[in-house]
């Protein structure tokens, strides 16, 4: 038999190196320092249960509307804002301000200065401002409601509640209210537009405030002990009376969407102007003789005028 080949080897070294004392305490270092827990990170702040909404824009300031022959509008800057006004000259006293959904108003005498004008806005500038704001936030909020649809069953401001619109059809047109049921009738002919069924309820409602008002301005003034001169009708933006020094007595119509009690403030409000043409201490003593509620009625005023629907353009 052959002879088994073996490959051969060469034989191992079976022995270990040394290790000093100065590498084994190396060794022990590392080993423990990989046991120690890593440093805690710093834990994150605290969020809130409930994200606040963010904070809605506030409405522009209001300017005042111009037609291409209107004179051009002043302009002065109050603060952060740049204000708009319109400026009317006049033989009366002293400076007048007038801020209503259209903005600011400004009536001076024809003496002052445009320098003393703008001196006069920015020591009132606050209130203005303030007012500004104020009348933006309820056309913004007027201008979010949706319009009365003028359709059988819309419901109608009508002295401090709603009357049921009745929509019938008629050989002639017709409109007529019934307070036990509290339902207003308008008989419409065949073709009758919309903008015509609008006319003919704004109608309606001018004559009931024709009415209304001639009565309690009757009233009132006996109790103040004064005539009045004339009154008129008026459809102003947010201007519910006014009076001359002539006793001539104008009155929003559309006050007959409020209560009795508002209605007679405004009332007992203008006629007091015939005794004071100002809203002094006195003038509001005048009021308070015959309606002394007036803080309340004003108050009360401004947030049902806010509440209305919008019923025309």
């Amino acid at each position: 038999m052959g002879a088994l080949i073996r490959a051969s080897t060469p034989q191992q070294n079976m022995t270990s190196p040394k290790i000093n004392g100065h590498q084994l305490e190396l060794f022990a270092q590392d080993f423990f320092a990989a046991l120690e827990p890593a440093a805690k990170s710093p834990p994150p702040p605290p969020q809130p249960l409930f994200k606040a909404p963010p904070v809605p824009p506030r409405p522009a300031i209001p300017t005042p509307p111009r037609s291409p022959d209107s004179p051009p509008l002043r302009r002065i800057q109050l603060g952060a804002h740049f204000l708009e006004f319109e400026l009317r000259r006049s033989t009366r006293r002293s400076i007048g301000f007038m801020i209503d959904d259209n903005g600011l108003r400004v009536t001076a005498p024809r003496r002052i200065t445009l320098a003393e004008i703008d001196t006069a806005i920015r020591a009132k500038q606050r209130w203005i401002l303030n007012k500004l704001h104020e009348r933006g936030e309820r056309r913004a909020t007027r201008e979010e409601r949706p319009p009365v649809r003028w359709t059988d069953g819309a419901q109608l401001p009508f002295l401090g509640g709603d009357i049921t619109l009745r929509i019938e059809e008629a050989v002639r047109s017709h409109c007529v209210y019934d307070s036990e049921a509290r339902t207003l009738r308008l008989g419409v002919v065949p073709g009758l537009s919309e903008w015509q069924l609008k006319e003919r309820v704004k109608i309606w409602y001018q004559g009931e405030a024709r009415r209304l008002f001639a009565e309690r301005l009757d009233l009132y003034a006996e109790k103040l002990g004064v005539r009045y001169a004339s009154m008129a009708l008026s459809s102003a933006g947010t201007r519910w009376g006014s009076c001359t020094v002539g006793g001539n007595i104008r009155l929003n119509w559309r006050l007959v969407h409020f209560s009795l009690p508002l209605i007679d403030y405004v009332v007992a409000h203008e006629l007091a102007h015939l005794l004071e043409m100002n809203h002094s201490p006195r003038f509001w003593a005048q009021v308070g003789s015959v309606y002394p509620d007036y803080d309340g009625a004003r108050a009360a005023l401004r947030q049902r005028s806010q509440e209305l629907p919008v019923l025309f353009d």
